[in-house]
């Protein structure tokens, strides 16, 4: 694969790889009770970053791909943090 394809397929392997901890950090925030508005900002952060990450990462603009994954990552991160109360 080359270009755009290439970019497509990295970023497809890139959601594989934190899709899951996203995904089990939402399962344990709910089983422990933990749901808020912060959770479901949370939540949101995460999806609509993930939505906004594919075409940067396809049109090939490194610095703003890089900076929704850190936004996709900081919703990750606050679920963990309601998680363990912090």
């Amino acid at each position: 694969l080359t270009g755009v394809a290439a970019r497509l397929d990295r970023a497809f392997r890139n959601y594989l790889e934190t899709f899951p901890i996203f995904a089990a950090a939402v399962l344990a925030v709910s089983v422990a009770g933990r749901t808020s508005a912060e959770t479901a900002l949370a939540v949101q952060l995460y999806l609509w970053a993930r939505v906004a990450y594919v075409p940067v990462y396809a049109a090939g603009i490194p610095y703003l791909r890089s900076a929704i994954w850190v936004v996709s990552f900081w919703g990750i991160v606050k679920l963990v943090r309601a998680l363990l109360g912090v």
